[in-house]
């Protein structure tokens, strides 16, 4: 290998993957002479890296026990990153959530104590409603957050509404919640005085300051996150009725997207009237445009008690879909 720094990166894995290496395995994994061999472990010495030497007739090099070194130069806010995003990736197999542990692991382990702690008290912090996946939050802005969580730190947020507008607010943190594409912090705002859940992409800077708080008497739990995502003060309150198991209708309305109300059916109901009972589904969405396509997913009966928007929205759809059906222009 020509290329001095990458081979002292696969020097640095070999000697990562097994308690010991002699210098004639390594050199003919590196394909180079044992010269070389030793050359390079003395500039992996130089720059910090715990190699020792054992000697004897089956000696060679090892990693100092205890010690694993990251073969690429991560900042920290880098590795929260890499770390943030294989604790919250999707295991579609038994083989993946093993990888994906297993790495997590390895990063750990590579990381200084405090660092380690500090990714820790990130995690202690969560709490996850579903997986969080489009918006990647600033791994910087987590680790502070996470730390005001887990020290009960006073922070000062610059913060941006959903209409652009900026204010300074004074919290108690609460907890993260990854809930479907997004996280938020849950905390209570002091000028506000009441309990209050920021998106944390729309957070710009979080300062702790040199106040702490008290942890509140009801700790964030999901039920409660779930109900107060389902009743955020957005422009629109939709009114469903869906013929259908509240199982199907949860696969396409999950609980912090719409209430769900089991409505009692008439004493002489059919069979068929039990085995698919009518739910009122209560949504409130900032806009529609995404509830047409939900309502055509659901493959059920609907009905559309309000708002009439809605209904218009469903009529134009259903519109172009038979325009379509039909090759029509």
């Amino acid at each position: 290998m020509a290329d001095t720094t990458a081979r002292a990166l696969r020097l640095l894995e070999l000697l990562q993957s097994a308690q010991q290496r002699t210098v004639t395995e390594l050199a003919e994994r590196l394909g180079v002479d044992e010269r070389t061999v030793r050359r390079d472990v003395a500039r992996l010495f130089d720059l910090g890296v715990p190699v020792e030497t054992v000697r004897g007739r089956y000696g060679g090099y090892r990693l100092a026990p205890g010690h694993r070194i990251l073969p690429l130069m991560f900042s920290k806010q880098e590795v929260v990153a890499v770390y943030l995003g294989l604790a919250e990736a999707p295991a579609a197999t038994p083989e993946r959530e093993v990888a994906a542990q297993t790495a997590l692991a390895k990063v750990k382990r590579a990381l200084p104590t405090v660092d380690a702690q500090r990714i820790d008290e990130l995690l202690t912090a969560m709490t996850h409603t579903s997986s969080a996946g489009e918006v990647t939050p600033d791994p910087s802005v987590m680790l502070t957050l996470a730390e005001a969580v887990n020290l009960r730190h006073v922070l000062d947020l610059r913060y941006l509404d959903r209409d652009g507008v900026a204010s300074r607010r004074t919290i108690h943190p609460y907890g993260l919640v990854a809930h479907l594409s997004r996280w938020y912090l849950v905390a209570f705002d002091r000028e506000k005085q009441q309990e209050r859940t920021f998106r944390v992409d729309r957070i710009r800077t979080a300062r702790q300051t040199s106040g702490t708080f008290s942890r509140p008497r009801h700790p964030v739990d999901e039920d409660r996150l779930l109900d107060r995502f389902a009743d955020a003060d957005y422009r629109w309150q939709v009114v469903l009725r869906i013929r259908a198991t509240q199982k199907h209708i949860r696969a396409y309305l999950p609980a912090g997207v719409a209430r769900l109300e089991r409505l009692d059916p008439a004493a002489d109901a059919t069979q068929d009237d039990r085995a698919r009972p009518w739910h009122r589904a209560e949504i409130h969405a900032q806009n529609l445009d995404w509830l047409p396509s939900v309502i055509a997913a659901l493959g059920c009966e609907v009905v559309i008690d309000r708002p009439q928007e809605l209904k218009e929205q469903v009529r134009a759809a259903a519109t172009r879909m038979l325009k379509a059906a039909d090759g029509r222009r």
